[in-house]
């Protein structure tokens, strides 16, 4: 009998992978030759939160110190970033010139207000938080040399709402500016009135509003920017009066937002409704102002006045 053959198609040739010669430099990076070369797996390095940020505008990343240093905007794009009081008052006045009033003034809950906390309770915590007792800050300063009265709402401190004690500091602040005869400069930011207190925080919008026009009586200078946001009654009143209206770019201004406006209209918006440009090429803001020149354009507007 034959002896039988494998047929060559029952056999498929295994195809040969040619031979990669690695580099000298890698085949003697992975030879070890001693237990001292065996390093410990690397661990889990901890960076600390919000060390890094997204832009919101241009969605690069960006590195917080950096943007703190810029005046707190992006250096990729120039995004303005919100700023704490104490953060504004350090970038605008002169070092060590600002003098800080009524800041022992807190607000109280006359009305027993209480939504998903009591209001008292509110309070402490945003008081804790911030460091301060309530959402301004006012004082004499200087800026570049020339001397001021300046107050700043802090977001950071109940969206910077407009309550009794807000509104009783911008008073004071404009009745000193009024008998020193010195230029009164004031950023908003604002969500708008306190709703915790009420009509108490209503009536600080005529309040505001009766300071200031006494104050333009007696021919004082009144320079308003608005920063983003300054919504509400902030917008309503004392924000919109100044003599000089400045605004950072793409800050958002106005009374409603524009869903409550589009829902109640129900018409359509356009585009950039609401934003500084828009509102400055409605006649509403003087002009858009950069942080970075915001010192220069205050002094030279006083100078300009004569103040």
């Amino acid at each position: 009998m034959a002896r039988l053959q494998k047929s060559p198609r029952l056999m498929p040739a295994i195809p040969t992978v040619p031979s990669v010669a690695k580099p000298a430099a890698a085949r003697a990076a992975k030879s070890v030759t001693s237990w001292d070369q065996i390093t410990a797996p690397r661990r889990n390095v901890n960076v600390p939160e919000g060390l890094w940020l997204k832009c919101p505008a241009c969605n690069e990343m960006i590195y917080r110190k950096t943007m703190e240093e810029q005046h707190h905007t992006c250096p990729e794009c120039r995004h303005h970033f919100r700023m704490d009081a104490n953060a504004r008052l350090e970038m605008l006045v002169d070092p060590g010139s600002f003098e800080e009033m009524d800041s022992e003034l807190a607000a109280r809950d006359v009305l027993n207000f209480a939504d998903k906390k009591p209001y008292v309770m509110r309070l402490q915590d945003e008081q804790k938080k911030t460091g301060q007792n309530d959402g301004l800050r006012a004082g004499r300063a200087f800026v570049k040399g020339r001397p001021v009265m300046l107050a700043v709402m802090d977001f950071a401190f109940m969206a910077g709402s407009m309550g009794a004690v807000v509104g009783e500091k911008i008073t004071r602040a404009v009745e000193r500016a009024t008998r020193e005869n010195l230029p009164f400069v004031l950023v908003s930011c604002s969500g708008g009135a306190r709703m915790q207190e009420s009509t108490i925080s209503l009536m600080q919008m005529a309040k505001t509003s009766a300071a200031l026009a006494r104050f333009d009586d007696a021919g004082g200078l009144f320079i308003s920017l608005l920063s983003d946001p300054t919504y509400g009654g902030v917008t309503a009143s004392f924000a919109m009066l100044g003599d000089v209206i400045f605004a950072e770019p793409k800050a958002m201004i106005g009374f409603a937002g524009p869903r409550v406006i589009a829902n109640t209209i129900r018409a359509e918006l356009p585009s950039g409704f609401q934003t500084a440009e828009f509102l400055r090429d409605k006649g509403f803001i003087d002009r858009i102002v950069s942080r970075q020149d915001l010192r220069s354009d205050i002094a030279r507007v006083i100078d300009y006045c004569g103040k």
